[in-house]
């Protein structure tokens, strides 16, 4: 069995995070793996707290995994403070070295939806500059890529310009997730582009569906799943999509705010 990891943050109201995480790697039948950054208390209707865990009790984690079960394939999530960046950066490039075909799948969570944020300010440039050049795939969303870039995107042009900006940075590939962009449309279509001059849009369509807690979790950590069990990388972003799509597009109404993806639409 394939072996996925995640290096994320913990939702206490089980949608997004690595209770995500590990729901997608189970659903897309990997063995799923974690290491625990931070616990929130969240739920439907945002962040209420957050505690950190200790950046060395993070790392101890990671190398409990890393040295024992290994990963087909890893993605982060929230990494919360420039200390537990620091703590597990350098490990990851000296474990990736001796495992270069191990796929790391960033998606640079940075505030959710309620507005809290979810990796402090002063850890952003930090992040850009000690995990981006370690990443297959970066899975930024407009306004995550907009920060990161100091651009606007108002077009396709934009979106391939700061996309390209972002690979400059050090990622293998970029995919730019479009739901935040052209609101009006009925599409969907998020970008990706790579170090081999491959420019695709993955088709979409835009749903009427206010449930859409852990979206961008669940696409990370499905693209995780499809390359831990040996999928090329663009074909793992669009069997991702389409799984999001129905994740999205089935979500039920939990809670008294903005309700979870459905991880289990297609059983």
């Amino acid at each position: 069995m394939a072996i996925a990891l995640t290096i994320a943050g913990s939702d206490s109201s089980g949608g997004a995070g690595i209770q995500a995480d590990l729901k997608t790697f189970t659903v897309l039948r990997t063995y799923g793996a974690s290491v625990i950054t931070s616990l929130t208390a969240q739920n439907t209707l945002g962040v209420t707290g957050i505690q950190d865990v200790p950046p060395e009790f993070v790392l101890e984690q990671l190398r409990a995994v890393l040295e024992d079960v290994g990963a087909d394939a890893m993605k982060t999530g929230m990494l919360s403070q420039a200390a537990i960046v620091q703590s597990i950066a350098p490990y990851l490039s000296e474990w990736r070295k001796k495992h270069p075909n191990v796929a790391l799948i960033i998606d640079p969570v940075m505030v959710a939806k309620s507005g809290h944020h979810l990796l402090q300010p002063n850890a952003v440039e930090i992040v850009k500059h000690m995990l981006f050049p370690e990443a297959t795939l970066l899975t930024p969303n407009m306004v995550e890529a907009e920060f990161l870039t100091g651009l606007t995107i108002d077009s396709n042009a934009e979106a391939i310009s700061a996309a390209e900006s972002l690979l400059e940075i050090g990622p293998q590939a970029v995919l730019l997730k479009a739901g935040h962009f052209q609101s009006n449309s009925q599409e969907c279509n998020d970008l990706f582009v790579d170090r081999q001059g491959r420019r695709e849009y993955l088709p979409g369509r835009r749903l009427d569906q206010r449930h859409t807690h852990g979206t961008g979790c669940t696409l990370s950590a499905a693209i995780t799943a499809f390359t831990a069990r040996g999928m090329e990388l663009l074909e793992a972003c669009r069997a991702a999509k389409q799984f999001i799509q129905g994740a999205i597009e089935h979500a039920q109404p939990l809670g008294h705010g903005t309700g979870p993806v459905n991880h289990l639409w297609e059983k």
